[in-house]
């Protein structure tokens, strides 16, 4: 599975899901150790504050399947989930590893 983790500094993970344009992208399964596979830097148009069509044109965050964030709105979560993906909430500033090595181990709930 893929997670993408908000973070504009990509040291840590920030709030503000809907206008974060940084994502730092890990690959793994339940139980395993993740691995980075690569980094988003989307121009401002495409962060999700400023990004307005219709849910199904594509998007480069379309590739994931669980976004881990320090923070969003309902209308985030809304707009994650029309489109397949799942939102997870992380301390702000944490590490991006350590948060998605608790996803994978089952300590980071889905927001519903």
């Amino acid at each position: 599975m893929k997670i993408a983790v908000t973070s504009q500094n990509f040291k840590t993970i920030t709030g503000h899901a809907g206008r974060a344009r940084r994502f730092i992208i890990y690959e793994g399964e339940m139980k395993q150790e993740p691995q980075e596979i690569k980094r988003l830097d989307l121009p401002k148009e495409l962060s999700f504050h400023d990004f307005h069509p219709t849910d199904d044109t594509p998007h480069p965050i379309d590739e994931v399947d669980i976004v881990i964030t320090g923070g969003s709105g309902a209308g985030f979560i809304r707009r994650m989930n029309a489109r397949g993906l799942e939102v997870c909430f992380a301390e702000e500033g944490s590490a991006p590893l350590e948060a998605t090595q608790n996803f994978l181990n089952g300590k980071l709930p889905i927001v519903r």
